[in-house]
């Protein structure tokens, strides 16, 4: 007797097939990315273990070193530890932040699954290898140093592709929402990336990195086999970025009344066997003609591409630092152990799940990007005041205040490296072209990792002077990352008071 055909079979079945391509690039994308996240965590944990407070473990069993750093790890034994640190996160994050520039320009002229597998199995070669300094017994900076910036240039090739990818197969009209919580791999991955490093940060820190590295490679192999670039390779109609009743505001970001993904594969014609197109078969469409890629200049040029890259800028300098030395922050001032100030620094990265899912709703809702990031960091910059001087008062006042303070850092964050690079990209101006959308996405990132390499560096640098100091810089950078949005908000604000007045008009009349 034949079984029944398998449940989750009958429901793809059930979908239209542009859903299910659309559904397998989401997913796809989402593990890819969370999978380059998962990857950069490790180092935030294991900087406790590289230099702990030795002599809570008992005296030096060799008694031939300084019985306060016998326990560290050379060369991060010495009392510059977080000044090296600070050098270890600013070799990634510096070579990050130029190689952003570059990686935007080539993945408009690559093919994107090419280009985001062989980063990513790369990725994974480098996160090893600063595990395997562990293993090899190696103990001089420059190998770090140097791992650190071939991992940060190979990591550029993440995050153009896979917005590039998403903002092939989603149209405007629900793009907040649907990279709000596809966005979530961001903190996805911080979390896991948290809880696989503290397995073995206590025993043998190197697989804290070798297992990222190995997992990292898998999903790379799996993206190579299963990624789909364009809805045309496989016959599902493209989404339709704009409308006809489209109104651009004066960020250069446009709001529609319509929802374009409500254009599906059944509304095409019938071709003339009186089949609809989604019954042809998956043969790849040839297009008539390939759109030429835009130039750098052309992409900053579109309008408010560097308002929202500049607020990145800052945005991300905060969120960065966070995410490089909140564990150390807690050892330090909470006084938890390496694994358990790891486990409760994922809580800043749930709250940023939370926050990235409401600022996408906010914003499709309302039709303002900007309006809805600078509301968010106006609240983040009392919020980050109270954590630093309450957050440590009882287990119960850190979690909730780690988890807003998530929220209110990673929401506009995640906003704007998401929907709003997607919607610059694929911009009315461009007239359809959306080949611009890999570059202006590099553009505001890479901007932004300007910031993320200025945030652990300058942590390095004032920590030693206290970590108020440390907070007041981070409130200072939010600051500027909401007056940074000012001229947009304006216009934004100025765009709901005409359009309300016209409303007012027509039932006046």
């Amino acid at each position: 007797m034949r079984a029944a055909l398998a449940p989750g079979v009958r429901l793809l079945r059930a979908l239209p097939r542009d859903s299910r391509y659309r559904g397998l690039t989401l997913v796809l994308t989402f593990l890819c990315y969370t999978s380059y996240h998962l990857s950069r965590k490790p180092i935030s944990i294991v900087k406790s273990q590289l230099h702990p407070n030795c002599s809570a473990l008992g005296p030096n069993p060799r008694n031939d070193s300084n019985s306060s750093t016998w326990c560290s790890w050379v060369p991060f034994d010495g009392d510059n530890y977080k000044e090296l640190f600070g050098a270890l996160d600013n070799a990634f994050l510096v070579a990050y932040a130029i190689g952003m520039f570059i990686s935007g320009i080539f993945g408009e002229r690559l093919p994107l699954r090419y280009y985001l597998s062989g980063g990513m199995v790369l990725s994974g070669l480098f996160t090893a290898l600063f595990g395997l300094g562990y293993f090899w017994d190696i103990h001089v900076l420059w190998y770090f140093i140097v791992v650190q910036v071939c991992n940060g240039l190979v990591q550029t090739t993440g995050w153009p592709s896979v917005v590039a990818c998403v903002g092939n197969w989603f149209g405007k009209g629900k793009r907040g929402l649907i990279m709000g919580i596809w966005n979530s791999h961001t903190s996805v991955g911080n979390i896991l990336g948290s809880l696989i490093a503290g397995v073995w940060v206590s025993s043998a820190w190197g697989l804290s990195f070798v297992v990222p590295g190995i997992i990292i490679t898998a999903v790379g192999i799996i993206c190579f086999f299963f990624l789909v670039e364009y809805p045309e390779d496989v016959g599902c109609s493209p989404p339709l970025h704009h409308m006809a009743s489209d109104e651009e505001d004066a960020g250069g970001v446009t709001s529609n009344e319509k929802d374009p993904e409500a254009v599906t594969s059944n509304e095409r014609p019938l071709s003339i066997s009186g089949q609809s197109g989604a019954d042809r078969s998956d043969s790849p469409k040839e297009p008539a003609e390939e759109p030429e890629a835009i130039s750098f200049l052309g992409a900053l040029r579109i309008p408010g591409v560097v308002e929202f890259s500049l607020c990145l800028l800052f945005a991300k300098l905060v969120s960065y630092t966070f995410l490089y030395w909140l564990p150390l922050y807690i050892v330090n001032v909470a006084h938890f152990g390496a694994k358990e100030a790891g486990d409760l620094s994922t809580l800043f990265d749930v709250g940023g799940i939370l926050g990235g899912i409401f600022a996408g709703l906010i914003s499709d809702y309302t039709g303002g990007r900007a309006t809805t990031c600078c509301v968010m960091l106006v609240i983040a910059a009392p919020m980050l005041f109270l954590y630093n001087h309450v957050g440590q008062n009882g287990i119960g006042t850190s979690i909730a205040m780690l988890i807003v303070c998530g929220a209110l850092v990673n929401g506009p964050y995640a906003l704007i490296t998401t929907a709003v690079s997607a919607d610059l990209g694929t911009h009315e101006s461009l007239k359809g072209n959306a080949k611009a959308l890999s570059t202006v996405t590099a553009i505001i990132d890479g901007t932004g990792s300007i910031g993320a390499a200025l945030g652990p560096l300058l942590a390095g640098l004032i920590s030693p002077t206290g970590w108020n100091n440390v907070f007041y810089m981070l409130i200072a950078a939010d600051v500027l990352a909401c007056l940074l949005l000012a001229r947009v908000v304006v216009k934004e604000v100025r765009g709901w008071c005409g359009c309300m007045a016209r409303k007012r008009g027509f039932k006046e009349f």
